[in-house]
């Protein structure tokens, strides 16, 4: 009876390749696999083993170490250079130990002297198998998590590769971090990645959302409980910071997390040790801290929200991840990115996007930041009507009062930073224009470009670039002087 899946569906039988001289031998053990449910293909020497890879695709092979046209270890190379994640099981009248070593070396999965029983075949065949799928599966994870990860630092502007060099030297460093931003911003991310650069890459990485949980639950979820310790602890539990021995666990909102939890946390942080809940002994903790807000912790501070001596703690180092709004340039590179992993995710590969929708997405506030601008591609892409994605297809919930309010939580910096980069989109980059637009002299403007980190390449198109070169025939208005003009 054929193997069937969990949805019913006939399973495809395991192919395996028997490389054996001995005409008895070979038709016995293709029987006894071919009576387990195996798909069998006999071959006599090297020549036809090799043919038989090429042609079935097989799962796996048991090979005889001795053959017409030469020997197992001859084989071995070649069959592993090409077909690396087949294992291959080898039989031999004459085995020693150096010989089974050599193999073992060469890439075989197993060692078996004649004569052997054939349910010890079976074990290992099966074996080697289950080992091949959880590789396999392995591989297919990682894909997926580099596929489906976000690089941090995507993009160009100077704001994100200010970011870039502050984090790189954090990598092998074991000091708290505090991340600093705006909520969707990419702080999780960030978080993610300075955990897989640093030496602790390999342990397990937690994280906890401790906006998500009253005191109890954070406690219990931080810390772990033994039986007992509480109404309705009828087991024990392991708490996050214990799962993440000799890793790293990031605490994101951290300035949510209630005041009487604080104190338990800043023990944890500077004796290096914990106790469950309705536990007498302490345990010894090796844990890097990593934490988040999207809240001023400095003025929770001051409005006895968080207690300072955690903040001073947890602030060794900050790193600011910057709103969209700071990076405008990222936009339609992020918004590629996006776009192009969603449309393969859903079968789309044949949208693309037209000029204008980069246009509409930049000249965007993005209150939700890097979080939002995915959030839109993925609707985008399930719900385009045509073969081109259109501005109407990005359903912005825009808002003018709303994006009034956003604009008067801006800083007096951020809020000139982002009026002389839509100046400058809309100039196509050219400072001269872009001065004109403005009402202020050139080198006014150069100051300003450089005291914000903004580079007008990001924005200007080769016919911009080359009226940007040629000498302005006037002095622009302006309420000063005009200043030299940069070389």
């Amino acid at each position: 009876m054929a193997a069937v899946s969990q949805n019913g569906r006939p399973m495809s039988k395991k192919t395996i390749v028997i490389g054996e001289d001995d005409a008895s031998i070979r038709s016995a053990l293709s029987e006894f696999l071919q009576s387990l449910d195996y798909e069998v293909v006999e071959a006599s020497s090297c020549e036809t083993i090799q043919k038989a890879f090429r042609s079935a695709s097989p799962d796996a092979a048991v090979l005889d170490y001795s053959l017409p046209d030469g020997t197992a270890l001859d084989l071995l190379p070649q069959l592993k250079g090409t077909y690396p994640s087949i294992p291959l099981i080898v039989l031999t009248g004459n085995g020693t130990i150096p010989l089974a070593v050599e193999a073992i070396k060469e890439g075989a999965e197993q060692f078996l002297t004649k004569p052997v029983e054939m349910s010890a075949i079976a074990v290992v065949l099966e074996r080697a198998l289950k080992n091949q799928r959880n590789q396999q599966k392995q591989l297919a994870g990682r894909a997926r998590e580099e596929r489906n990860g976000v690089d941090p630092f995507l993009g160009v502007s100077d704001a994100i590769r200010q970011l870039a060099e502050q984090a790189e030297r954090l990598c092998c460093t074991e000091c708290p971090v505090l991340l600093a931003g705006e909520t969707g911003a990419g702080k999780g991310v960030l978080a993610r990645w300075l955990h897989d650069h640093s030496p602790r890459a390999e342990e397990a990485f937690v994280d906890l959302n401790c906006a998500g949980f009253g005191r109890e639950l954070l406690e219990t979820e931080l810390f772990g409980h033994e039986v007992g310790a509480f109404t309705g602890a009828v087991s024990r539990k392991v708490g996050l910071l214990e799962v993440a021995q000799r890793g790293t666990a990031f605490l994101d909102e951290i300035g949510d997390m209630d005041l009487q939890v604080q104190p338990k946390l800043l023990k944890i942080l500077e004796e290096k040790r914990f106790r469950r809940l309705g536990d007498v002994a302490e345990r010894k903790l090796d844990v890097r801290l990593l934490a988040a807000s999207h809240e001023d912790l400095s003025q929770l501070v001051r409005q006895k929200k968080f207690r300072s001596d955690l903040y001073f703690r947890i602030n060794t180092v900050v790193l600011r991840v910057p709103p969209l709004r700071e990076r405008l340039e990222d936009i339609p590179i992020l918004a590629q990115r996006f776009f192009e992993r969603c449309a393969v995710d859903m079968g789309r590969m044949h949208l693309s996007l037209s000029d204008r929708v980069m246009k509409t997405l930049t000249a965007y506030s993005w209150p939700g930041n890097v979080r939002e601008l995915k959030n839109v591609m993925e609707r985008a892409v399930l719900l385009a009507g045509g073969d081109t994605i259109q501005p109407r297809d990005l359903h912005l919930e825009y808002n003018p009062d709303m994006a009034a309010e956003n604009d008067a939580a801006l800083t007096f910096r951020e809020a000139q930073s982002l009026h002389i980069q839509k100046a400058l989109r809309a100039e196509g980059g050219n400072v001269a224009r872009t001065a004109m637009r403005l009402r202020m002299t050139r080198s006014s403007l150069y100051n300003k470009l450089k005291t914000f980190g903004i580079r007008p390449s990001s924005y200007q198109s080769p016919a911009a670039a080359a009226v940007e070169d040629e000498p302005s025939p006037q002095e622009e208005p302006g309420d000063g002087p005009r200043g030299p003009t940069p070389g």
